[in-house]
């Protein structure tokens, strides 16, 4: 294990934050609950109906872990009448009808939809995050969180973030660990978009990686050295994202438009970016849209040797994470951990 990892995973041991997993139906999911349970990196809450999930995984020492049964739960009314309220007056576009007739209606859906379910816990306060994503697909993750949880004050962008660990020594990453973004959810982001990225990003790498973030915005262009107004408007697009973050956040060590090698290599940072606080020693690295993002970490894991730890979501108002699903059980517990931080 990393010792940013065992960093991650000995706080979140400390803030014994209660984590929700909806998916009690795979068996990675329930053995990582109990292995978390045992290893006291949160209190975890299996949803799911506990003789089956026992009967399904009898080797699976459960004692520890919290199962809940949505179908008999006491507070399943409770959740039901909180989403009928926050889904009023919104229409279903497939059928023109109301999301929710009316809260039979709304509890018959969160019965069929366990993430919907914990993200209404999650609201509730019953629990303090939510992973989900083993069976079930990002946007299955996500929506309740758009819908129920929301984003952040001052954050209008749910964004992802690698947190990139170092192999081992390397004069251009003396932190031995980055943070990417956005490299998983956001397609092509506008200037704004981009902005709350990069702010967000910031946050994970104070609260995950455990570093004070210097933010490069990244692109072909080092402060207009490039130029593509003709065709795509990438370089104007990175340079307004980074004045309206630096104005979002003005406390914030952000800069660029800046070449990768401009951001952290200094000896090119002096030359094209000179006097700037960022340019050659930077460790947080905002893309300018999926492809380049996710061709990035992708080099850097591949050819580099790097661990990224994620995707890790950023920007919901709590604590909300996506599971890859070809996760294994270890992969799940570090999700939970990572939650658990965000939670703090």
């Amino acid at each position: 294990m990393s010792k940013v990892l065992e960093n991650i995973m000995n706080e979140a041991k400390a803030l014994n934050k209660n984590i929700v997993l909806p998916e009690g139906e795979d068996s990675r999911v329930v053995k990582a609950a109990s292995e978390s349970a045992k290893e006291k990196l949160a209190t975890v809450t299996l949803l799911g109906n506990p003789e089956e999930i026992k009967k399904n995984n009898p080797d699976i020492d459960l004692s520890e872990v919290i199962i809940i049964d949505p179908v008999t739960n006491a507070k399943t009314l409770e959740y039901a009448s909180m989403l009928f309220e926050l889904r009023k007056g919104k229409i279903n576009k497939k059928t023109g009808a109301p999301e929710y007739a009316d809260v039979e209606a709304a509890k018959a859906s969160i019965l069929k939809d366990y993430t919907m379910y914990a993200a209404l816990m999650l609201k509730a306060g019953d629990v303090d995050g939510l992973v989900s994503g083993a069976c079930h697909s990002t946007a299955n993750t996500l929506r309740p969180g758009l819908q129920v949880i929301k984003t952040a004050p001052g954050i209008n962008t749910v964004s992802s973030s690698f947190v990139m660990v170092a192999p081992g020594e390397n004069k251009y990453n003396p932190d031995g660990v980055a943070v990417f973004g956005d490299c998983a959810i956001n397609i092509e982001p506008d200037a704004q978009q981009i902005a709350d990225i990069a702010i967000s990003s910031a946050e994970t790498a104070k609260v995950i990686a455990g570093i004070e973030p210097r933010v490069a915005m990244l692109s072909f262009s080092t402060k207009g050295s490039g130029n593509d107004d003709k065709f795509f408007k990438s370089v104007p697009k990175m340079q307004e994202a980074t004045a309206l973050a630096k104005a979002q956040a003005p406390d914030l060590a952000i800069d660029g438009e800046f070449q990768f090698d401009a951001a952290v290599a200094p000896e090119v940072g002096q030359l094209k970016a000179p006097g700037s606080k960022v340019a050659g020693n930077a460790n947080v690295f905002i893309f300018p849209n999926i492809n380049a993002g996710n061709i990035g970490y992708k080099i850097a894991q591949r050819f580099g040797g790097y661990m990224a730890l994620g995707p890790i979501c950023q920007g919901f108002a709590k604590p909300i994470n996506d599971l890859s699903r070809g996760c294994s059980a270890d992969d799940v517990k570090a999700v939970i951990a990572i939650t658990a931080l965000q939670a703090k």
